[in-house]
Order: structure tokens, then C-alpha cells, then sequence
């Protein structure tokens, strides 16, 4: 049986994983520093937390369920405690990226991330339906990447990623570079900033007079059919105005040189920012 240690296993994120963790295949070893996670999970799952020496001693693997500004302390700190060919499995890629984890060329970093569920689904039941993070009873997707390691641990860490992020659909494998593309670039600095500028012009909406419920109304139903054509779930064209608003309003909103967030310098600054 695979042993995972799983350090911050009372936090938000750690709760989340425990959760999908008990019941599998593998053998986990809870870690948890603060009282009140440690309750949580006794709470929660009847398990008690064990010391991280007893947890490491042995692990096949270690999830660093931990604020990407934790990940490369704990990284360093367990890291002689880790046998050769033990897998790190970090949840996200800012750390890593940005060099945080220690140099140990016989230990496997595998990184993964939820897409979160789609806007688009097929869910019907009201659990999953409101479960917008994912990870509890809606279906998403994943990414990961296999970091450094041999080859053949992917399969190991995908089978963990399935297992932590479940309900699983499709699961993508990328590199450390590109899922950092994807998060913060495409997920945060691009998605995050236009979506608080949506919900400033929906309040300037109402401060020019329009009621809050018909304009939060208007802009989530127009949201929703424009982005089904937009990002290929249905064929479709926009009408001659719609194009023309779109042609005037993206100078407008937008600077010409805006895809510069993608560059790789642009990527590890934002990235520092954040760890």
C-alpha cells in the first residue's frame, strides 16, 4: 500500500484532500500543527495526527497541502528526511516555478491543480451544482506536471492528483512553465482582473440608476450565451452590433500590449508577488 504523508491536513485545502484521501487505496498520515486543525479532523474524520519524523519515516509520498509562501520552508525542512524516490506532490505551481523547492535530484516533485468545475456541465444535483470549487460532488478537471522524477512515477502522482480532486473528468499533463501560464497568468492576472472589471461596470450600472437585480440579471444571462459561442460550447455568430461594440470597446478597455502578462519575465515577477 502507498504511504502519503499529508502536511496541513486540518487547513482549508488539507480538509478538502482528507476528505477524498479517506476511503482510498492509500495509507495517509495526517500533519497537522494547529489545535484547531487537529480537532477539525478528528471532527470530521475520527483520525488523529501524528509528529512529521513518525509521518515522513517511510512515506512513499508527501502532499504539501501549505500557503505557496510555506512551500519552501517545509520543502527544505523535510527534505533530508525524505528516502530517495519519495514524490513531493505540491498544489500549485508558484513555488515550484520560482525555485522554492530544495535540490535533490533523487526525490520526484510532481505539481498538480484543479481546473475547478466548468461553467458548462452536466450537473443536476444541488450538492454538485454548488460545489464551485470542486473536489466534493461537482466533476473538473486537473492538471499536472511531472516536475522531476522518472517517467514512469507520473502515472503514480496522476493517480493521486484523480484521487485528491475527485470527481475527475479529463486530466491534462503540461509543464511547470505552462501550468504557471495557466495559473496566475490566464486564471488570475487575466480571468480574476476582467471579472472584477465586469462587476465594477455592473455597479456603475446601478449607480447610473439601474435596478441591482435586473442588472446582475442581465450582465450573468449575457455572460452566459456570449461565452457558449465565444469559447466553442455551441456554433454561433454575434450580431453586426455586437461585433461593433466589441471592435470599439476592447481599445478602450484594453492596452495594445496586454499579452505581455504571458511573457516569462512577466510570469515570475507576478509570481515572486505571490510567494
Amino acid at each position: 500500500m502507498t504511504t502519503i504523508a499529508l502536511f496541513g491536513a486540518g487547513g482549508k485545502m488539507g480538509m478538502r484532500l482528507s476528505a477524498n484521501l479517506v476511503g482510498s487505496r492509500f495509507a495517509v498520515r495526517h500533519i497537522e500543527v494547529s489545535a484547531a486543525g487537529q480537532e477539525r479532523l478528528r471532527k470530521e474524520f475520527g483520525v488523529a495526527t501524528v509528529a512529521p519524523d513518525e509521518a515522513l519515516d517511510g512515506a512513499d509520498a508527501v502532499i504539501l497541502a501549505v500557503p505557496d509562501t510555506l512551500i519552501g520552508k517545509v520543502a527544505t525542512q523535510i527534505a533530508p528526511r525524505l528516502k530517495p524516490g519519495t514524490m513531493v506532490v505540491i498544489l500549485d505551481a508558484a513555488a515550484p516555478f520560482a525555485g522554492h523547492l530544495p535540490e535533490r535530484d533523487d526525490l520526484t516533485y510532481f505539481v498538480t491543480h484543479p481546473c475547478h468545475p466548468p461553467i458548462f456541465n452536466d450537473e443536476t444535483d444541488p450538492t454538485a451544482k454548488k460545489d464551485y470549487f470542486g473536489g466534493i460532488a461537482a466533476k473538473q478537471h486537473i492538471v499536472s506536471a511531472l516536475m522531476q522524477g522518472p517517467e514512469g512515477d507520473y502515472a503514480l502522482g496522476e493517480e493521486i492528483a484523480r484521487t485528491i480532486w475527485a470527481p475527475v473528468m479529463r486530466s491534462h499533463r503540461v509543464t511547470v512553465e505552462q501550468l504557471a501560464m495557466l495559473e496566475p497568468g490566464l486564471s488570475e492576472t487575466v480571468c480574476a482582473t476582467l471579472l472584477v472589471v465586469m462587476r465594477e461596470a455592473l455597479d456603475e450600472t446601478v449607480r447610473r440608476g439601474v435596478p441591482y437585480e435586473a442588472a446582475r440579471d442581465f450582465l450573468l444571462g449575457h455572460m452566459n450565451v456570449l461565452a457558449s459561442v465565444i469559447f466553442d460550447e455551441r456554433e454561433g455568430v454575434f450580431s453586426d452590433a455586437c461585433n461593433k461594440a466589441i471592435e470599439f470597446g476592447k481599445p478602450v478597455l484594453m492596452q495594445p500590449d496586454w499579452r505581455r502578462v504571458f511573457e516569462p519575465e512577466e510570469i515570475a515577477a507576478s509570481i515572486r508577488r505571490i510567494t
